[in-house]
């Protein structure tokens, strides 16, 4: 799960995280999505530049590291939410813990179900430190082997004081060595909680799924055209004027599909297109 960023897009809502621009763009949003990314990003859409601005302003810097906790049984609820529950009855769920993500429930199916935090994501992404973000996602088995790491690695050195430079390259490292291996066909994380906190933006929720391909970008999947239900964006950076850094990093998008119901079955609102 990636914690992502999601703009120009109306109706209600990450894994922190992917920035998305339909042209022409509405002028709605839904929320900025954790990975982030899950991550997890994520995720979470803001309403422009403007919004961004103010939300840089909002939280310029980490707060004190118990404010990003949960209690360990609320978030391993929250966690399992974000997938239907024939998937998340059977995966493993991660919560934070002060020195980084550890595992309290393990699974049988290869899923892995956690809440992100919006520094588990984009490090450039306005909302990075709001305390306030829950971004619960339900990351695949070929996302859990390749993608879930990145944001865990991210996350544990985030929290031991560690600089952005050398979270970069560790993650940098870790690829290279295959520590982390590539991501693999079909990698995609399921984001359906109801009770997820994306962004102080718009309905601060929205119902999805995301795949991650291994793409500098979403064109050769339509991503973001006029009239297409797929947003898509970079993994690594929210802003683009992150493109040098960006190309030293194997090229990674985040998709993005909005989805008719929430994870309990319940309809929830669809973004417009």
């Amino acid at each position: 799960m990636v914690t992502t960023t999601i703009a120009g897009m109306s109706g209600s809502n990450e894994r922190g995280f992917l920035r998305v621009t339909r042209r022409p763009a509405s002028r709605g949003l839904a929320g900025r999505l954790a990975v982030r990314r899950m991550a997890c990003a994520a995720l979470v859409a803001l309403a422009g530049l403007g919004a961004a601005a103010q939300a840089a302003e909002s939280y310029p810097h980490m707060a004190p590291v118990k404010a990003y906790l949960m209690d360990r049984a609320q978030e391993i609820a929250l966690a399992k939410s974000a997938a239907p529950a024939s998937i998340a009855k059977d995966a493993t769920v991660w919560v934070l813990t002060p020195t980084g993500y550890e595992t309290a429930v393990t699974g049988t199916n290869g899923f892995v179900c956690w809440v992100a935090r919006g520094f588990s994501g984009a490090t450039d992404w306005p909302e990075r430190w709001n305390p306030k973000i829950r971004a619960a996602g339900c990351d695949n088995p070929q996302a859990a082997r390749s993608v879930t790491p990145i944001a865990k690695l991210r996350t544990a050195m985030t929290l031991a004081g560690r600089s952005d430079a050398d979270i970069l390259d560790r993650i940098k490292a870790a690829l290279r060595t295959g520590e982390i291996p590539p991501v693999g066909a079909g990698a995609m994380c399921y984001m359906m909680s109801k009770t997820s906190y994306l962004s102080d933006a718009g309905g601060h929720d929205m119902a999805h799924v995301m795949f991650y391909v291994p793409l500098k970008d979403g064109a050769d999947w339509g991503a973001n055209a006029s009239g297409s239900p797929v947003f898509g964006g970079n993994y690594w950076f929210y802003m683009p004027d992150h493109q040098a850094d960006a190309a030293k990093l194997p090229p990674l998008s985040v998709l993005l599909v909005g989805v008719a119901t929430w994870s309990d079955g319940t309809p929830a609102a669809m973004p417009s297109m």
